[in-house]
């Protein structure tokens, strides 16, 4: 297993639709054991395939606290297949938008269908914050991503304090 880079905003990457997957094989297992060891030592509590520059659709989450063990859980080719109509409001962050929180409104409970890792296809009833984490990784799946479902004016500032940062870094990278 290995560490993988995370893109981070604005990295046009972020914006693109992932494509879905064939078939669970070795070498999506060991990008699965990627992703998986990457979101924790992160520290985060779900990742998309495109966040490490791969754009396909899988995720990994693990919303377990704490003070328990470690709970991976793996979605293959993931869809929503209910949305409650019951809402909640949760801070969210992004390990792509660092250090950026801002609270955002989604479906209370929602129905995922997907493969897990061993390619077996099952559905997840999925509430609270396993809901909203869901949502938020799907989201980045169809090039969503959390400050999309914010009011423009913070979503342009959180945009461009982005660029300037990245637009800073590229030009400190050329100084001798």
């Amino acid at each position: 297993m290995s560490l993988r880079h995370i893109i981070t905003l604005p990295d046009p990457k972020l914006r693109l639709v992932s494509k879905p997957l064939e078939r669970v094989d070795d070498a999506l297992i060991r990008l699965i054991d990627d992703m998986i060891e990457t979101m924790h030592a992160a520290p985060g509590i779900g990742l998309a395939g495109i966040q490490v520059a791969e754009p396909i659709r899988l995720l990994v989450v693990d919303v377990a606290q704490k003070q328990e063990s470690p709970a991976p859980q793996v979605f293959v080719n993931p869809e929503i297949l209910w949305r409650s109509d019951d809402r909640n409001t949760y801070e969210e962050g992004c390990l792509s938008i660092p250090e950026y929180y801002a609270d955002v409104e989604r479906p209370a409970s929602v129905r995922v269908r997907a493969l897990d890792r061993d390619g077996k296809e099952r559905e997840v009833l999925a509430e609270g914050l396993l809901a909203t984490v869901l949502q938020h990784e799907i989201d980045h799946l169809d090039g969503v991503l959390f400050i999309d479902h914010i009011s423009k004016l913070k979503r342009d500032r959180v945009i461009k304090k982005f660029q300037k940062a990245a637009k800073r870094s590229a030009e400190g990278a050329h100084v001798l």
